[in-house]
């Protein structure tokens, strides 16, 4: 290992590469504003931002090149601490940090605040259960030390499985974030730009492995962590006078979405008169839907013939009344034409119609409530209440303990240069972490009272461009409608999706272009890097767990990593594949792959680590009923799957590493009692990893003595 001298001129040189970088990268947003000021186009703009900035990340992946098997997989063991925190918070904050949180607390306030507490938290546990003692493991996946620590093949490859699921899982909701920006600021359809975002992602990671992808992630951080700074901090200005967002927004602008919120609600306020007159057409929308799957309930497919035959009948009746009427004939062929021809399809859209009519029927949720609930009665506000206490405990639970299971981000731990630099190096992340997780709720409160103050009440004949422009990307994310023929905007005619909070913040807030292309840029950044970490984790998995270590262990460095170029290319592209299909939310997708990962590797990794007894049978059940019961709970009640079973405790299904997390432990704890005690080598190398600041064996055994 290189001495103290030579890190410390490392680390030097380090520092002074990015000082120049961070300026040259301010230089290059004021060149974009003086673009911006001589007029030329914003699509052009929107080009140089995303385009200027993937070749810079490009740049530092082909300089970062190696054929060294320890550089690709580890990055040589070199990165100083605060390096890899920065790489770390850029692998950490992905698509769903920088674009679906403030988008998930604008939507459900106080409720969005578990992904706050629970990501944040989480790495509490890294720190104190994981980095340091995986760092003093010191090999290169987190498979490696199932193997290691539990003996043969089994927990290896059940654990490459788990953590090519988990990550497949994350990598989907980063590609859509790229697909999402690409297609926003180059009006590429959605599909085309999830594969020119792909190349992005590839040129960063395919050359230099681990090393390309850590040198990149300090300058992605760089460039997120302005994008989402700038903005939110113009805005509280704008609004405040204050530059702080984080106090400005709570102190001056909660109080006043607060009494917007009242007023929303009020029917005796011309707001809440206007709102009312919406809510009241949604609620008859509930109904029909209501009315129509009990039909459906009640006749089933004969219910769906006679509605279809009413619908010609009417067609046939409008065209012999009045054959000139052509807009109340083309609406009433459209009507039939779009009406469910099976029950399977009646129910599932009905379901949607009734839920969705139901949720802008109701009132508007208190963003500073805890846990608001909506009911016919006190009684089942109660329940509500009840339920959306257990799902946010339960979240920041899977959160945490998925956290500190994720394979992506324990493998950065890898690669610093000492245990010591490992636990600074956690310090470091969190606290990289912290400046966007501080500053995401401040900005979710700035851009509710944008909307309830500015959009709200405004003319429908005057939309401002970027509601036109967001809806061409996805009506999911973007649509209003003028439910009740007013002319004007309430509240409760517009969808906002949360994955556009953020990259839509400068258009509504009216401020220049080159911010929106900053935080693009800002966002393209965040799921760029956290995409190059899981495609290699996926591809490390493949060539060095499966292919090395099993199937060829004499294979010569070369024909190593040219399998693992390949096999990152390939998941790369069924990546892609899949998140063309839109699967779900940003939000759910890494929600998800949290509660997938604390289930398969949390109890295996924390017991492996402090219980000596726990053996390969004991991992190989825990890994297997934990994965098993969380996927199993997750197909079954989550509406992309179609089956819509009961809940279990009313957990929503994005926290369903509850239950998976649970039964790893008891598959651990049982495999263990019912089987042999592992051998007297494994127990050494638990004491060896156990203690990492001792590495004499004599000094390890008197401490296995100690706890004998």
């Amino acid at each position: 290992m290189a001495g103290p001298s030579h890190n410390s001129v490392f680390f030097g040189q380090l520092r002074r590469y990015y000082s120049f970088y961070t300026g040259g990268f301010f230089a290059f947003v004021v060149g974009v504003a003086l673009l911006e000021m001589a007029g030329v186009p914003n699509k052009i703009l929107g080009y140089i931002f995303l385009f200027a900035t993937i070749l810079l990340y490009a740049g530092i992946g082909f300089m970062s090149k190696t054929a060294d098997v320890s550089e690709y997989y580890v990055a040589g063991r070199r990165v100083p601490a605060l390096f890899n925190g920065m790489a770390t918070g850029a692998d950490w904050m992905s698509a769903a940090s920088f674009i679906g949180m403030a988008g998930s607390l604008y939507l459900s306030g106080y409720d969005g605040l578990a992904f706050i507490m629970g990501w944040t938290g989480g790495y509490v546990l890294v720190a104190l259960l994981l980095a340091p003692y995986l760092r003093k493991f010191g090999q290169f996946t987190i498979p490696d030390f199932l193997g290691a620590r539990y003996g043969g093949h089994i927990p290896r490859l059940i654990g490459v499985f788990a953590a090519i699921l988990c990550s497949f899982t994350y990598v989907i909701a980063q590609i859509y974030g790229v697909g999402l920006i690409t297609s926003r600021f180059t009006g590429l359809e959605f599909t085309i730009g999830v594969f020119v975002g792909l190349a992005g992602i590839l040129v960063c990671s395919f050359l230099g492995g681990m090393k390309a992808v850590t040198w990149t992630q300090v300058a992605q951080y760089i460039v997120l962590i302005v994008a989402y700074m700038i903005p939110v901090v113009w805005l509280s200005v704008i609004h405040t006078g204050n530059p702080i967002p984080q106090i400005a927004a709570y102190t001056s602008v909660l109080p006043k979405v607060s009494a917007l919120e009242q007023e929303f609600n009020a029917p005796d306020t011309p707001k809440g008169a206007a709102e009312e007159s919406v809510r009241a057409i949604f609620r008859a929308r509930a109904a029909d839907a209501e009315a129509n799957l009990q039909g459906l309930a009640a006749s089933g497919e004969d219910f769906i013939i006679t509605e279809r035959q009413i619908l010609k009948d009417r067609i046939l009746n409008l065209k012999l009344a009045d054959p000139d009427d052509y807009r109340s004939i083309e609406a009433a062929e459209k009507e039939l034409k779009d009406y469910p021809t099976t029950p399977e399809v009646a129910h599932k859209r009905w379901t949607a119609a009734k839920t969705n009519a139901n949720a802008k029927a109701a009132n508007v949720k208190p963003h500073a409530e805890a846990f608001a609930a909506s009911g016919k009665d006190a009684a089942e506000q109660e329940e509500n209440r009840i339920k959306a206490k257990k799902n946010f405990l339960a979240l920041i639970f899977c959160l945490m303990v998925g956290t500190a299971a994720l394979p992506h981000i324990l493998m950065r731990f890898y690669t610093t240069p000492s245990v010591q630099e490992a636990r600074r190096s956690v310090f470091w992340s969190l606290f990289f972490i912290f400046l966007l997780y501080f500053t995401a709720p401040a900005l979710a409160i700035l851009v509710k009272f944008e909307v309830y103050n500015n959009l709200v009440g405004s003319s429908f004949a005057s939309l401002p461009a970027w509601v036109s422009n967001w809806a061409a990307v996805d009506k999911t994310l973007m649509s209003i409608i003028d439910i009740n023929r007013d002319g004007l905007v309430q509240l409760a005619e517009i969808t906002i999706g949360g994955d556009l909070i953020v990259l839509a913040t400068p258009e509504i807030a009216g401020l220049p272009y080159v911010i929106s292309g900053l935080v693009a840029a800002g966002g393209l950044a965040a799921a760029l890097s956290t995409a190059d970490g899981l495609l290699l984790t996926i591809a490390n998995a493949l060539s060095h767990d499966v292919y090395y270590k099993m199937i060829d262990p004499s294979a010569p460095t070369s024909r190593r990593l040219v399998a693992s170029k390949a096999l990152l290319l390939l998941a790369a592209l069924l990546a892609a594949y899949v998140t063309s299909l839109k699967p779900g939310n940003i939000l759910f997708l890494v929600g998800a792959a949290f509660s997938l990962a604390g289930s398969a590797f949390f109890p295996a990794l924390v017991l492996g680590i402090f219980w000596k007894r726990a053996n390969q049978l004991g991992a190989v059940l825990g890994m297997l009923a934990g994965l098993g019961v969380c996927a199993t709970y997750m197909v079954l009640t989550y509406p992309f799957f179609g089956i819509n079973a009961p809940l279990w405790w009313d957990i929503n299904p994005i926290s369903a590493g509850l239950f998976g997390i649970s039964a790893g432990f008891i598959g651990v704890v049982v495999g263990t009692l019912i089987s042999p005690a592992p051998s007297q080598k494994i127990q050494d190398f638990v004491d060896h990893v156990r203690y990492p600041n001792l590495a004499h064996p004599a000094t390890v055994r008197a401490h296995r003595d100690e706890d004998d």
